[in-house]
């Protein structure tokens, strides 16, 4: 019986059962075969940022705002790759509800990675940025996805610390991106230019990844959601084996063997339509001061005084903060409120901002990046367990999925402003930018948001 006496149906009883389960190997095994997935994800994603000064350095890239439409090249290609994963987590996420967690990252892996190789073969501008625009797409419903899927497994306790262990995964590929980006970036190996075999990578992993996963089960939450109880049933029991509980049998009332299907509308009426009007809004703020940097790190330490490869190096030393800075977090992820953190972390990126605007000095740049980067990360880590706790599972991806969108669409349009403010204002312009977006963003998650630490889905869904 759970907290309260309520009775549950056995729904319900799949949920609790999972919530009961200790943090041993056989959950956190799921977490990183999961996370594998969303490291290639990343390394693509990622890429945007680092691989621009290569394609400008090998001419495919236009200097200046020669490219399309009058704008930079570098904006448009990361306009194309951001608004690729709006259309992903907008109009294609809502498939993982459907269909199901597992069926949609095997789907997604194999989008994203044919469209990669595919755009790696390219020579134009227009070329590379129409195939980034459909590998987004794939991205897009992938990252979703993983986010649903993490939630559901992992008990409310260690919530906080297995989205740190997924984001420390993923945001490893930041690091070997960059590295990759200013190894290769005037190279040519065995006949291709260096950026093409930079692609090809996330490509090729993303394969292998494929066959890893295969391991990795249906969520029993979504099976139970789906009046698929004995698959449930023998996942969640095979889980209790591994990890050494007896099973439970909470016991209630029998469920509705066919739960009517979630629809979208639903996350307009009470209790989730504030919730979803708040992280629209939330999320349009974050991608600002997130991707502002991240994208443009090399280009604003170039503004800052230094050249093409060496804010290529000083970015790729900035990135090894990406993978690390999420296991410091998870020393604390579940030990505070949720949306404290995510308010203190916006804070963070909107303060160490505007310094670094105001530095030149490459090691005080490096330091601040850093810093920039810890708070990005753990801004990241906390709002994606935040709003996937938001919403029950029967809508949970297409809910995620729509709030997450409004950031893809953000990016998009502040690419342009970012390259615009750059050329106008230089470093300081974009940072009093991302640091007034970051400030709206912390204060209001910070005056808004419900608590969700320690509480389970269901709790949280009722």
């Amino acid at each position: 019986m759970p907290a309260g006496g309520r009775l549950l149906n056995q729904t319900d009883a799949i949920g609790a059962r999972l919530d009961r389960l200790p943090g041993g190997w056989p959950v956190w095994r799921l977490v990183v075969l999961i996370s594998l997935g969303g490291f290639f994800e990343f390394y693509d994603l990622m890429m945007t940022g680092y691989i621009s000064p290569s394609l400008v350095a090998a001419g495919v890239f236009h200097q200046g705002a020669q490219g399309l439409f009058g704008l930079t090249d570098q904006a448009t290609f990361a306009a194309a790759t951001f608004l690729g994963l709006f259309f992903g987590v907008l109009f294609f996420a809502q498939v993982a509800d459907r269909f199901g967690r597992r069926a949609i990252f095997t789907a997604s892996l194999i989008w994203y990675a044919a469209a990669t190789a595919i755009m790696a073969l390219q020579s134009t501008a227009l070329a590379i940025d129409a195939w980034r625009l459909i590998a987004g797409i794939g991205i897009g419903v992938e990252l979703v996805t993983i986010d649903a899927y993490v939630s559901e497994l992992v008990p409310p306790r260690l919530r906080g610390r297995a989205f740190a262990v997924n984001q420390a995964i993923q945001f490893l590929a930041v690091p070997i991106v960059a590295l990759a980006c200013w190894l290769l970036a005037s190279r040519t190996v065995l006949g291709l230019a260096g950026w093409r075999w930079v692609m090809l990578a996330g490509a090729v992993g993303a394969l292998v990844v494929w066959v890893i996963r295969a391991a990795i089960p249906e969520s029993p939450r979504w099976l139970a959601a789906h009046g698929r109880l004995d698959e449930a049933e023998r996942i969640v029991a095979r889980l209790e084996a591994r990890t050494g509980i007896a099973p439970c049998d909470p016991g209630g009332a029998p469920a509705d063997p066919q739960a009517p299907p979630g629809r979208l509308r639903e996350i307009f009426a009470p209790p989730y339509g504030r919730r979803t009007a708040l992280m629209v809004a939330f999320n349009i703020l974050q991608a600002i001061g997130f991707y502002g940097f991240g994208n443009w790190a090399p280009s604003l330490i170039a503004a800052q005084g230094h050249g093409v490869i060496r804010s290529l190096q000083y970015a790729s030393i900035i990135a090894i903060a990406f993978p690390l800075s999420p296991l410091i977090c998870a020393a604390f992820a579940d030990r505070f409120e949720r949306k404290a953190q995510i308010a203190a972390a916006a804070a963070g990126t909107a303060i160490f901002g505007l310094v670094f605007a105001f530095q030149s000095a490459a090691g005080v740049l490096i330091a601040l990046g850093v810093a920039i980067t810890f708070c990005n990360n753990w801004l990241s880590l906390a709002y994606h367990a935040y709003q996937a706790e938001l919403f029950p599972t029967r809508i949970r991806a297409r809910a995620v999925g729509f709030v997450y969108s409004w950031s893809r669409a953000s990016t998009v349009v502040s690419s342009f402003v970012i390259a615009a403010l750059l050329g106008a204002f230089g470093a300081g312009g974009v940072f009093a930018f991302i640091a007034a977006a970051m400030a709206l963003a912390s204060a209001s998650i910070l005056m808004l948001g419900p608590r969700t630490s320690g509480r389970g889905l269901e709790e949280l869904s009722g």
